[in-house]
């Protein structure tokens, strides 16, 4: 059986400033994939007030990937700015399980929430 959904929306992302304390500042999506064969993940970032940004990853066969937004290795040659807000959507052609994560360092605290999916 396949787990997941092939669409996953996080309205709220935002990349936190570094921080200096125990929980360094960050924010990654975590996909899970536990299909038997890879999943191929056309990531987008949304903006209030500029085009979106697109690029693919790739998520192996009965793997999971951390996707960090401020490691241009994760995120394609690309990281997200510090304290901009945007939305990220997820699009695979097999089903995906996927969460945001947010290391906030200006409240020592750390969360994670799963997105909308379709």
């Amino acid at each position: 059986m396949n787990y997941g959904k092939k669409v996953w929306i996080f309205p709220d992302a935002e990349l936190p400033p570094v921080g200096d304390n125990e929980i360094p500042g960050h924010e990654s999506v975590i996909i899970t994939n536990v299909c038997d064969e890879k999943a191929c993940v056309k990531i987008t970032l949304l903006y209030t007030d500029r085009n979106p940004v697109c690029f693919n990853a790739e998520v192996g066969a009965k793997r999971v990937r951390c996707l960090r937004s401020n490691n241009a290795n994760d995120f394609c040659n690309y990281t997200a700015v510090e304290g901009e807000q945007y939305a990220i959507m997820l699009e695979s052609d097999v089903p995906i399980v996927a969460q945001y994560g947010r290391a906030e360092p200006r409240k020592v605290n750390f969360y994670t929430t799963p997105g909308y999916c379709e």
